[in-house]
């Protein structure tokens, strides 16, 4: 017997076996059609963390003529002792023949020692023909569980529950399509129950998995905050001779500086992406209208970035922050007026600066040349707009299964994922830590606020992985 787990994904043809694979295995390249009879070989996919192979999943083709072969097997038995013999003969004898092509293929992993994943489809009812299948299941004696896999409804789940248990230990209702990062991690621990030397690797299993999504959430945290730096203390020049016009060249220069915002957004959605493993994820751009739709819209600060009123809170909370320091400073003899009055100047300067975006520069420098500068950005809403952007494609990407090839659809969701969505501390640290980015747009080293931003960023995105680890994203 393997002492490593290898389990065969198994079942019926077109049951969502293929899509068992891809979700538990975490790799998009699994091929995953509706047209029955697409899987023909037998393909193994290693689930790994940090180059070490946790689990192997084996997809293989469907059943196609089980009671064929249940009737040649059924006219050699000498006894159940002697049934794992046969159905080894069995595919011994019919290997080469196409008559049972398909049946000897899914045979030989459990053969071999993979356990049993039997998959069936919950939105189906149960029919005799799938006894044929789990009675040859049975006859192998390698270990075995099912899984329910309701594709579009639940109405014939309890149906097959009570037929399954017949022949199996373990019953599951899983959705591929649909299922939780924790949903995967309980079934994983469910395998550990099939073989009593795979417990121990399955419980290594769990905690590499456990680590690794830690470790995937803080490094979409440092991609997030690497692109809010960017964004915050971007600049664009362009040097003119001296006596040339500047009113045209503001417009070009400013439009080029929004299409590298644009740019490093796009690039950082990418980015995450690719940290989840989602390397072929396919756009629709009618479906990502509302967050590609031009970054400094009011549409886009009006619903990804916080209110009027939560602005003018969380900038008097910063700027009390820093009027703290001042009472600090003289060890309490101000009287605290320090608080109050930077958290007058933090509040004001978010009212003002709202609907304030950047303003273009003209600079002189030698020879009477002239230098057009645009940026840093000057409008208080715009990081959380960014922010809140990427909060939700986050969400979207972080609870995305492998089994889902539909486009990604990144429609409004407005409050429940946008920035408006954070908590008022987190709103405090975000306001410290932003302006303290600001005021240090115009210095090369910002690497303090970078790491400060990222710390806080990874505690926002914990909370959220741990209270939802999915967020639903309807297949076009």
């Amino acid at each position: 017997m393997n002492t490593q787990p290898v389990f065969a994904v198994v079942g019926h043809p077109n049951k969502g076996k293929s899509s068992i694979v891809a979700t538990l295995a975490q790799d998009d390249s699994v091929g995953i059609s509706t047209t029955p009879g697409t899987t023909v070989r037998c393909r193994r996919f290693p689930m790994r963390v940090d180059g070490r192979t946790l689990y192997i999943l084996v997809d293989t083709p469907g059943f196609q003529r089980s009671r064929a072969a249940l009737e040649w097997m059924k006219a050699r038995e000498a006894g159940a002792a002697e049934r794992p013999t046969v159905v080894k003969n069995f595919v011994e004898v019919h290997r080469d023949a196409q008559q049972f092509r398909d049946e000897c293929e899914l045979l030989s992993p459990l053969i071999e020692g993979a356990g049993i994943l039997y998959v069936t489809d919950g939105s189906r009812p149960f029919g005799q023909e799938y006894e044929a299948e789990m009675e040859i299941l049975r006859w192998t004696g390698s270990p075995s569980m099912a899984l329910i896999n309701p594709i579009g409804n639940e109405d014939h789940v309890e149906e097959w529950t009570i037929a399954l248990r017949q022949y199996f230990k373990i019953v599951r209702v899983f959705n591929a399509v649909t299922a939780e990062f924790n949903k995967r991690i309980q079934l994983l621990k469910a395998f550990g129950e099939l073989q009593e030397d795979w417990r121990r690797p399955i419980e290594l299993a769990v905690e590499s998995l456990e680590h690794d999504r830690t470790q995937r959430i803080a490094r979409s945290a440092q991609a997030i905050a690497d692109m809010l730096v960017d964004v915050l203390t971007r600049t664009q020049t362009k040097r003119l001779p001296p006596h040339k016009n500047v009113e045209p060249e503001k417009a070009a220069l400013m439009d080029r500086y929004l299409d590298c915002l644009r740019k490093r957004e796009a690039a950082c959605r990418k980015s995450v992406e690719h940290i989840y493993d989602h390397h072929k994820i396919s756009r629709n751009e009618t479906a990502l209208k509302v967050i590609d739709d031009d970054l400094f819209s009011d549409q886009s600060l009006q619903l990804w970035g916080l209110t009027r009123g939560q602005l003018v809170s969380a900038g008097a909370a910063s700027g009390s922050i820093i009027g703290g320091g001042i009472d600090i400073a003289l060890g309490g003899a101000s009287l605290l007026l320090g608080a109050a009055i930077g958290g007058l100047v933090g509040g004001v300067s978010s009212w003002l600066s709202f609907g304030q975006m950047m303003d273009v520069k003209v600079l002189g420098i030698s020879l009477g040349e002239k230098e057009l500068q645009v940026g840093p950005v000057k409008n208080i809403n715009l990081p959380y707009v960014i922010l809140g952007r990427a909060l939700y494609h986050f969400a979207l990407i972080a609870g995305r299964t492998h089994a889902l090839r539909g486009d990604l659809n990144m429609e409004a969701v407005g409050q429940d994922f946008g920035a408006q969505s954070l908590t008022t501390e987190q709103r405090r640290e975000l306001a410290s830590v932003f302006k303290s980015l600001q005021d240090a747009a115009d210095s090369s080293n910002s690497s303090a606020a970078r790491d400060n931003l990222t710390s806080v960023l990874d505690k926002i995105l914990r909370e959220r992985d741990q209270g939802h680890n999915s967020v639903s994203s309807p297949i076009q």
